[in-house]
């Protein structure tokens, strides 16, 4: 093994991080505690020019135990990758982040729909249909296909940090945790 291997690794997962997009960003956070739910849209295409574009509406449920146990302690990832290698490293990343200790992180979607847009058409027209709905909790995403996985993590992860300072705020006003 390289003396570099977990440098190199880091720069596979910080390329395919850098390769998916949030297009369609939302202004909510997760609740401190209970379930948080953050329904999106995944738009996918292909490596190639002219290879099918598809669309998946899904939701990331953020789960954060109601009792911390040694079970428990640690993040969980449902449902984002296909193989056990990228999840893996993933959940070896998060275990070291005080905003994902706790967490559950699981992921429905459902069926893809294949569309004759380009990736840029398809996002346009799911943000005209959100416009017009007055719709503000769904999240639009995008990636080539084989990162569908990495683009529903970023995102529930992008809520999860950016919630975290309040949730540890509202924690210390409850007296769960010490006042600083």
């Amino acid at each position: 093994m390289s003396p570099f291997g977990d440098f190199e690794h880091f720069q596979q997962f910080r390329a395919a991080w850098d390769s998916v997009r949030i297009e369609r960003p939302v202004e909510y956070t997760l609740f401190t505690f209970g379930d948080s739910d953050l329904p999106y849209f995944l738009v996918t295409g292909g490596a190639e020019k002219g290879q099918n574009v598809t669309i998946r509406q899904g939701e990331v449920t953020v789960t954060r135990p109601r009792i911390i146990t040694p079970d428990n302690m640690h993040p969980e990832l449902q449902n984002f990758f296909e193989d056990d290698e990228n999840r893996g490293f993933v959940e070896f990343l998060m275990a070291r982040t005080a905003a994902f200790s706790n967490l559950k992180l699981s992921n429905h979607a459902g069926p893809e729909r294949i569309v004759t847009d380009t990736v840029e058409e398809a996002v346009a027209r799911l943000n005209r249909q959100l416009d017009d709905q007055e719709e503000d909790r769904v999240a639009i995403l995008s990636a080539p296909a084989a990162l569908a996985g990495f683009a529903i993590l970023r995102y529930a992860s992008e809520k999860v940090m950016a919630s975290a300072p309040g949730n540890f705020q509202e924690l210390r006003d409850r007296g769960f945790l010490p006042r600083r």
